[in-house]
């Protein structure tokens, strides 16, 4: 016999390692974005390049707006109305979320370098499904790196920064604008705003909202496949529970869009005299559509996972009521019942084991998701929100009232 076992009807332990450095996947390398980054020096040949492209771009959208304004006494006073730093969502925007909007490509990188490959190492994936999977990867990489959606997202982008500027004059530009006119127009601050800094946001967050759509589409090929779930599984997700900690990977691109949402109400609440409780709705709805938005991949798994938990409980439950049948008959009724291999089965143990195993089974969940795949998201979501919040109601007190509540 070899050295390397094989598993019955199955490929060597050597041949499903080479399966799971196969099934790399990653929804961040390689994309079109990431090869052009790449070309200009950003991206080094090994890594992300997270820290330079972080600084290179926030820098890019930030530091001509800043000069400018500076240089035309526009930053702190301004006789145009209200300066660039009233603006609190331009600083935000581009100091804080686009750096994280690419630290999150890190985060989403190490976690799906860990996730993905675990549906072959843990089996999850049957050797018959292995060619399955591979090409379901390499359709997904083949999307990935497609030039076609990154087209569309830069015509989304120049729509926003041209027509919709026209039709809906932003606010956000009324610092910028040339006084002096019958008909006031934009100064550099503005034109660099819309057709420079605005559009390096706009693109990182819906190369995001592609990512979702990419990860979306990988979840659903693979709850497409013959999964060999677990019922009884510790994890109560059939032995899904490993991808609990995908959502989290989420958590910075929420908190750099929930950042910009929440630093635009405090711009209201502070100069424009909108209170906090005519806001909670606005806010109410941003944390419920970005937390359901980033765990919608998962629902692809729901229908595997509620067949398998519909069919085990007929199966257990024969299972438990065959084993129970026969220990009744035998030290209840004193019958003979001779030596079945049920109740020797060292796997299934006593009476109290086998109920544990249906028990397990009921409580089997139909997402693999917990309370660590949510929260995260959600703080993310409400955090920004804290601030304006604050404004109105201060936070000692809001503390104080919290404390009361607990105890």
């Amino acid at each position: 016999m070899s050295t390397q076992e094989a598993r019955p009807g199955g490929a060597s332990a050597q041949a499903r390692a080479e399966q799971v450095e196969l099934i790399q996947f990653s929804v961040v390398r390689d994309d079109l974005a990431f090869r052009l980054q790449r070309r200009l020096g950003l991206i080094p040949a090994h890594g992300l390049g997270v820290v330079r492209r972080a600084l290179f771009w926030s820098l890019l959208a930030w530091l001509p707006i800043a000069i400018w304004a500076v240089t035309t006494g526009r930053a702190v006073i301004s006789q145009a109305g209200e300066p660039l730093l009233a603006h609190f969502g331009i600083q935000v925007r581009f100091l804080f979320s686009v750096p994280l909007l690419i630290v999150g490509e890190a985060v989403m990188h190490a976690m799906l370098q860990r996730t993905a490959p675990q549906f072959v190492a843990s089996g999850m994936v049957p050797d018959a499904g292995l060619p399955a999977l591979r090409a379901l990867v390499q359709r997904i990489v083949r999307l990935r790196n497609a030039s076609l959606p990154w087209i569309a997202i830069l015509g989304v982008v120049l729509a926003v920064s041209t027509v919709a500027e026209v039709v809906h004059h932003s606010h956000e530009i009324d610092w910028a604008l040339e006084a002096g006119e019958a008909s006031p127009g934009f100064g550099f601050g503005a034109w660099w705003f819309l057709y420079v800094a605005r559009p390096i946001y706009l693109t990182l967050v819906l190369a995001w909202l592609w990512r979702l759509a990419l990860l979306s589409l990988f979840f659903r090929g693979l709850a497409r496949l013959d999964l060999a779930l677990v019922p009884g599984h510790p994890d109560r997700a059939g032995g899904l529970g490993f991808l609990a900690g995908v959502p989290a990977a989420f958590a910075p691109v929420v908190l750099a869009v929930s950042a910009v949402f929440a630093a635009q109400l405090a711009h209201d609440v502070v100069y424009h005299a909108a209170h906090v409780a005519s806001l909670r709705v606005e806010m109410g709805a941003f944390v419920v559509m970005a937390v359901a938005a980033f765990l919608a991949p998962m629902v692809a798994f729901v229908g595997p996972l509620a067949r398998a938990r519909k069919r085990a409980l007929l199966d257990y439950d024969a299972l438990v009521s065959r084993h129970g049948r026969l220990v009744h008959e035998r030290w209840i009724e004193g019958r003979q019942v001779g030596s079945p291999a049920i109740l020797d089965a060292p796997e299934l143990g006593p009476v109290a084991d086998v109920a544990a195993l249906y028990e397990g089974v009921t409580r089997m969940r139909s997402l693999p998701l917990s309370k660590a795949s949510v929260a995260p998201l959600l703080a993310a979501a409400i955090l920004p929100m804290i601030p304006v919040v604050a404004i109105e109601v201060p936070v000692v007190a809001l503390l104080k009232s919290l404390v009361r509540t607990l105890l």
